[in-house]
């Protein structure tokens, strides 16, 4: 389930994803940041994976390849989780990421707030 957040506004966007993800779920997500995109070209989301939060392959796919389609788009993403895991995968894809200007940060659940305040800067 992608549940949009109460903070997002204008191009800045806060979910909380849990449970596993649905192609139709990823669908929506992925044309609300084509709206976004279409009205201010780049923007910052942070999000609050949940521990069951998990992929359909097929859902998985379709968030890939509008990843690597719109990664001009990006500017700021903060993943919020527990997995050590995810924050390994964060901090290798943050090194990447910065050669094209995007900030990318992992950050633990009791720093939802700091997250928050980092993707407004």
């Amino acid at each position: 389930m992608i549940e949009l957040l109460e903070q997002s506004h204008d191009n800045r966007l806060a979910f909380r994803i849990s449970g596993k993800v649905s192609k139709e779920e990823e669908k929506e997500w992925i044309k609300r940041f084509e709206n976004i995109i279409e009205r201010y070209g780049k923007f910052r989301v942070m999000v609050i994976l949940d521990e069951s939060a998990k992929w359909g392959i097929e859902a998985g796919i379709d968030d890939l390849k509008f990843a690597i389609t719109h990664v001009k788009n990006f500017e700021k993403l903060a993943i919020i989780s527990t997995s050590k895991v995810m924050k390994t995968l964060v901090a290798i894809d943050a090194f990447f990421a910065s050669f094209m200007n995007i900030g990318e940060k992992h950050f633990t659940p009791d720093q939802t707030d700091e997250a928050w305040q980092w993707l407004e800067q």
